[in-house]
């Protein structure tokens, strides 16, 4: 039944319904020329126009509701992709923090690793310089036992 009605719903907002109205309309004033008389051509003519008012009023109402439960439907979609967005805005807002963390932890390592190859620089130096010293030292020392 409401396949029905949609399908005359459609069917009413096309040329098609509109030349078929106006036939219908022509056909019957022309039953005025065949005879028939006048005041019940027009009460038959009222009666089928109130009657197909009441049936179109009734069908547009069937699609509006139809129209409303679907957007009803849309709107809880939206609703669901806002709270879906809103998770995952979330879970963006938590992987920056933890990026941001991370930096920082990246940021103190390599000055750790600055601070450790400048000490290691100043530990090659002294250790070259009392190497040196050393070499010095046995050198004057076979100097002396020579002498000796």
């Amino acid at each position: 039944m409401e396949n029905t009605a949609v399908k005359i719903t459609q069917w009413i907002g096309t040329i098609e319904s509109i030349l078929a109205h106006t036939a219908l309309f022509v056909v019957s004033f022309l039953f005025i020329f065949a005879g028939i008389r006048t005041d019940t051509v027009l009460l038959v003519l009222t009666t089928v126009v109130s009657l197909e008012a009441i049936y179109l009023a009734i069908f547009i109402q069937m699609t509006i509701n139809r129209n409303t439960e679907s957007l009803e439907e849309v709107e809880e979609d939206i609703e669901e992709i806002q709270e879906g967005v809103k998770e995952i805005e979330s879970e963006v807002e938590e992987i920056s923090e933890d990026v941001e963390e991370l930096t920082e932890d990246i940021d103190k390592i390599q000055a750790s690793d600055a601070q450790e190859a400048a000490a290691e620089t100043t530990t090659r130096r002294a250790l070259e310089s009392i190497e040196k010293d050393m070499q010095k030292l046995l050198v004057d020392i076979e100097a002396l036992k020579r002498t000796q």
